[in-house]
């Protein structure tokens, strides 16, 4: 079964430590109960025991120390935090949270070349330690351009740092926080652009870090901060000039990979929660789950899940493969932060159109999925950004492809040294792809062959109509072409991935169903802007395909894999 069942942990893990420590961690939330957890929430409770777990069982230590400075018993593995992350958000985003945000703050301290900070960061993790990236700015955002956070020199190994910022998380309690910011004078002041940007490294316990508030109302801490003549010495600086604008941006490809796995968590338990009330309320003498329409919400929402599910993991075995020569992540990253976070905000609304007003209920988990689910498109970079991003690869992806082997499923229990290797975050256009005609074409399905056929005109559109200079510079109409592209992309993966889950050819089939509604639904809203050319227009029109139905499939599909979760499980009370 691909989604999580913390009832049935019978699930793949390379090695004894990574078993027990998503069973640990299962059997710590179910012994604590949906009430407790439930009441925290309601009552904005810093989770202080769930950290005197995690630090009691040595997991932040285990699964966050790079191996070269670990205990021999420590890796940084993308495939088990994968894990992680899902096995968090399923019991809650707060917990996910701060687990998510010392990911970022670590991002800084081991991209850098400053051995003292990496083994003093190593002791702080086996003490419990949790972590915090100072990144964002309240005047500014995620705006990296512009920081008011300021590192002046006063000597040779004299600095003091003065600033604010602003919707950090962990920003109470971190150990370090990796702080961004700028130098006076320049550090390379040769280097017009980059020469002033650092990173450096404070403690949230010296007394010239104030934590001014927390601005969020519920359980985690997103803190406004501020550094008043905070002292910082060599020891402290991460990174200088390019180095530390660069260090910024694969912080970020490291983190927010983490989102799409939030998101497939918090969907999964909502499923649950939501087809054990359905199957056993009765309306007109009926259960719920036998009515068409419930049935129809209820394949869709399954088969979202099971792509958003599929598509991740295999965009994590492209994370791991990565090499300075093969940097395909830089496109899949991002689609897993954009793309997979939105379809898990589909998946909450089908549920929510079958279980109503029980999703207000302060007794359910799926009264918090509602809130949190919503969190995720917006953080480490919002919708529009990542989508920015990926219209970059866009025509090397459909035109000018290159020959790579096969990336496997990356599953083995290694460190994945390549993280804290990236290379610097330019030279995008250059990034190339292989054929993603390869694995559409191992298919002869008939949705998957309406597909292909809706990606060969959009492939005739860029060539016969490609955008104008001024479409090109016009967002509102490139946000829409490019979800046609991420489509594409995501179809790629899916299909990439099934052969490692075997997923049968039904489900294949009502997952590029939906696809295929996704793509008409793109093409028709590309096509209605006042933007968009005749010629453009026609193109689109020939998108407006349908999938071909099918009752007996549908039927396979709702009794093989969707009914059977009723019952399946849910949360000890």
């Amino acid at each position: 079964m691909i989604l999580l069942n913390p009832h049935k942990m019978d699930r793949y893990y390379p090695d004894e430590i990574s078993k027990q420590i998503m069973e640990k961690t299962v059997q710590w939330f179910e012994n604590r109960g949906k009430t407790h957890m439930l009441q925290d929430d309601f009552d904005r409770v810093w989770y202080q025991d769930f950290l005197d777990f995690l630090k009691e069982n040595q997991i932040f230590a285990t699964l966050l120390t790079p191996t070269q400075y670990g205990d021999g018993t420590t890796r940084w593995d993308t495939w088990r935090n994968c894990e992680f992350n899902e096995i968090l958000a399923f019991y809650g985003l707060h917990y996910w949270y701060t687990w998510q945000v010392s990911i970022l703050g670590l991002g800084p301290i081991f991209l850098s070349k400053n051995e003292k900070v990496k083994k003093k960061t190593a002791r702080l993790l086996k003490e419990g330690g949790i972590f915090a990236f100072g990144l964002s700015e309240k005047e500014h955002g995620a705006d990296i351009y512009s920081s008011d956070m300021i590192l002046t020199k006063h000597g040779e190994n004299d600095y003091t740092a003065n600033g604010s910022k602003y919707y950090i998380g962990n920003g109470n309690k971190a150990a370090f926080v990796s702080i961004f910011g700028k130098s006076r004078p320049p550090f390379f002041p040769e280097d017009k652009k980059y020469g002033d940007y650092t990173f450096f490294v404070a403690k949230t316990d010296h007394p010239k870090y104030e934590c001014v508030r927390n601005l969020v109302a519920v359980s985690s801490y997103v803190a406004e901060y501020r550094l008043h003549d905070y002292p910082i010495t060599e020891e402290d600086i991460l990174a200088k000039g390019r180095e530390a604008w660069d260090m910024a941006l694969n912080t970020v490809n490291i983190g927010k990979f983490n989102l799409g796995f939030a998101s497939i968590g918090i969907a999964t338990h909502a499923f649950y929660e939501a087809i054990n009330h359905a199957s056993h309320r009765i309306l007109y003498g009926k259960a719920v789950t036998e009515f068409p329409h419930i049935q129809s919400f209820f394949v869709e929402a399954y088969c979202r899940l099971v792509a958003m599910k599929l598509f991740a993991l295999r965009a994590a075995d492209y994370f791991r493969a990565a090499t300075p020569k093969d940097r395909r992540y830089l496109l899949y990253n991002p689609m897993v932060k954009m793309w997979v976070t939105l379809q898990g905000e589909e998946v909450i609304d089908l549920l929510w159109d079958i279980i109503a007003a029980k999703g207000f209920e302060k007794s359910t988990y799926f009264s918090l999925a509602t809130r949190d689910i919503r969190a995720l498109p917006k953080l480490e970079g919002t919708v529009h950004v990542n989508m920015a991003l990926v219209l970059k690869f866009m025509k090397n992806y459909f035109f000018n492809h290159a020959e790579y082997d096969e990336v496997p499923q990356m599953s083995e229990a290694k460190n994945d040294d390549f993280l804290f290797e990236q290379p610097a975050a330019k030279n995008l256009g250059k990034i190339r792809f292989h054929d993603y005609r390869k694995i559409y074409n191992q298919f002869n399905l008939p949705n998957v062959n309406r597909f292909k056929r809706n990606i060969k005109w959009l492939k005739m559109l860029l060539i016969a109509a490609p955008p104008s200079k001024n479409q090109a510079k016009d967002f509102d109409f490139l946000l829409n072409l490019g979800k046609l592209f991420t489509l594409v992309i995501y179809g790629q993966l899916i299909l990439e991935n099934v052969k490692y889950y075997n997923i049968d050819s039904d489900l294949i089939e009502e997952i590029f169903d939906i696809l295929i509604r996704d793509f008409a639904k793109y093409a028709l809203v590309l096509r209605s802007k006042p933007q968009c050319t005749w010629k453009q227009a026609w193109f689109c029109k020939q998108m407006l395909s349908s999938p071909k139905s099918n009752q007996d499939r549908f039927k396979r599909v709702w009794e093989k894999h969707v009914l059977v979760l009723k019952d399946l499980y849910e949360m000890n009370p």
